[in-house]
């Protein structure tokens, strides 16, 4: 089985822009997305993600936290894009730049459209305890936050949150 053990987090300053090795641009929506997921008609969402001209379909499990069951798969670029065009109910881009703090790669998500300003963090690591380097860029983990899981980011975008979502307060939402 696929698991991703990911953590993510909110920036501290922009100090990481500097040790960015290099970035690309990402298109992403969602065929099950967060309405199925928050009314219960779904165990997981269903992604389409395009980078440049590769493209896959993902699926990821429905639970907060920082380890779920994912699966991926590439698919015709050509299908995607119709996908995205056709099937999603949003979507959602971002440019990713990928950093490399002591051997550990981050991957730090900038947001366009409806969702910017959001830039988060994250890093998958290969168990749930393992130690990686906390870059003083590097702010508030939000893992356990659902808003900030990107199916959400389109149903409900960054610049429709409140002062208290924005500040990382609690959440209560699904995933």
């Amino acid at each position: 089985m696929g698991i991703e053990i990911e953590r993510k987090f909110l920036l501290s300053g922009d100090d990481w822009r500097d040790a960015a090795s290099h970035s690309e641009r990402i298109a992403q929506g969602y065929l099950v997305g967060a309405k199925a997921l928050r009314d219960g008609n779904a165990l997981a969402s269903v992604r389409v993600r395009r980078i440049g001209e590769r493209a896959w379909l993902n699926i990821k499990s429905a639970q907060l936290g920082i380890e779920r069951a994912e699966y991926e798969y590439p698919i015709p670029l050509a299908d995607a894009e119709q996908m995205l065009a056709t099937l999603c109910d949003g979507v959602l881009e971002k440019i990713r730049h990928h950093v490399v703090v002591d051997g550990v790669l981050f991957e730090v998500d900038e947001f366009f459209g409806d969702n910017a300003g959001l830039v988060v963090a994250e890093v998958e690591l290969p168990t749930q305890d393992a130690a990686f380097p906390r870059p003083a860029w590097l702010g508030r983990e939000v893992s356990h936050l659902a808003r900030y899981y990107n199916v959400n980011l389109i149903a409900h975008p960054y610049g429709h949150w409140t002062q208290d979502e924005r500040q990382a307060a609690g959440d209560a939402s699904a995933c």
